[in-house]
């Protein structure tokens, strides 16, 4: 399977528009590349593609990426939409795709109420389109093309819910995609707040992670000055935390869902080279694997 990773920072991008962070201004200087709002797009072929977290970001992401560029007059190789979760930063591009006749959207239950029900997004978008929901059940295995399944997984959460009305299991799960033809497994996991004994058993043995990465250190936004809450009572998991139990894996593993003020965006930092040392990865916009 081919898979891209169309934007690689949490919400807000880097830099952030109303951050002046020392990783933020050394972006803005161009000594580190810009990134766009998480979401990646898998394909067996590329030329049916399927995107995983629809970002504020998606409109620029698919014009930078020609395969995503429409080949008739009203047309889009992207299938479908398969949500982690119903952040912001993972559901707001469903609005920009308003335009389509439909959208097929893959969801748990969980986040298809809070869409609705709380922050109301899929109520709005479904004036504009028509939207098909499938339910996404963690465990249960679904074909997407001859060769290609993808799976969820629960992921657990002590996240206040924003909305409250989407609570309890599916409120976050990570997929996980195989290609029968290859052998090749990727697991997306963009959000997971600890790395607990059921989350090892689906990273422990794929071909290819594309992982959490959003701080650093699970006091850096409070030690910033820029936020009350670590990472983890936000709901992720510290890097500096799995650096040894990550590097330790045999296959790919990759930092997604970079938040702006994580110095591992900036090369020849420590906490860079200490993820390189351990055989681990950062991600980019526009960074491209064959699983």
């Amino acid at each position: 399977m081919w898979v891209r990773v169309l934007g690689s920072a949490a919400g807000g991008g880097s830099p952030q528009w109303n951050c002046g962070c020392e990783v933020c201004v050394n972006v803005r200087s161009g000594a580190a590349p810009p990134r766009t709002q998480s979401s990646i797009v898998v394909s067996p072929d590329r030329q049916r593609w399927f995107l995983f977290n629809a970002s504020p970001d998606v409109l620029t992401q698919f014009a930078s990426f020609p395969p995503l560029q429409p080949r008739s007059a009203r047309e889009s190789p992207v299938e479908a939409v398969f949500l982690t979760d119903a952040e912001l930063d993972h559901t707001m591009g469903l609005l920009l795709l308003r335009e389509a006749e439909s959208i097929r959207l893959h969801a748990t239950p969980a986040v298809h109420k809070t869409l609705c029900d709380g922050s109301g997004l899929l109520t709005l978008l479904e004036r504009y389109c028509q939207v098909e929901w499938t339910p996404v059940v963690a465990g249960a295995v679904q074909s997407l093309t001859e060769g290609l399944t993808c799976s969820a997984f629960e992921v657990e959460t002590s996240k206040r819910d924003r909305f409250g009305v989407g609570a309890g299991p599916g409120r976050v799960v990570g997929y996980r995609l195989h290609d029968a033809n290859t052998g090749g497994t990727l697991v997306y996991l963009p959000g997971v707040q600890q790395l607990t004994p059921q989350i090892r058993e689906q990273i422990e043995s794929c071909t290819c992670l594309l992982i959490d990465g959003t701080c650093f250190r699970d006091d850096e936004l409070v030690r910033l000055g820029l936020a009350a809450k670590t990472s983890r009572q936000m709901g992720h998991t510290p890097v500096e935390e799995n650096l040894d139990l990550l590097g330790r894996r045999s296959g790919r593993t990759v930092f997604v869902h970079l938040n702006n003020t994580n110095p591992i965006l900036l090369e020849g930092t420590p906490e860079r080279l200490a993820v390189e040392q351990n055989r681990l990865e950062v991600a980019v916009d526009g960074l491209e694997m064959e699983v």
